[in-house]
C-alpha cells in the first residue's frame, strides 16, 4: 500500500521492511529489546504529517500517536 504522500512511499517501504524483519526474527522469538526501526519510523512520520499538511488533509480531533502523547512536557 502506498503513503498518504508520494514523496513517503519509499520511507513507508523501508519502515515496513525493517519492523517485519525485527518482528519475525528478534519479537517473535522472545527478543523486544532495542528499536531498530525507530529512526526509520520519525522518518517517515515527518513526511507523513508534511504530506497532510500539504494536501490540508483535515485531521481535527485526531492525535500522532508517539512518546509525548498523554504526557505535560514538564512530566519525566
Amino acid at each position: 500500500m502506498n503513503s498518504v504522500g508520494e514523496a513517503c512511499t519509499e520511507l513507508k517501504r523501508e519502515y515496513d521492511q525493517c519492523f517485519n524483519r525485527w518482528f519475525a526474527e528478534k519479537f517473535l522469538k522472545g527478543d523486544s529489546t532495542g528499536d531498530p526501526c525507530g529512526q526509520l519510523f520519525k522518518r517517515y512520520q515527518l513526511c507523513v504529517q508534511k504530506a497532510i499538511k500539504e494536501k490540508d488533509i483535515p485531521i481535527e480531533g485526531l492525535e500522532f500517536m508517539g512518546p509525548s502523547k498523554g504526557k505535560s512536557e514538564n512530566s519525566s
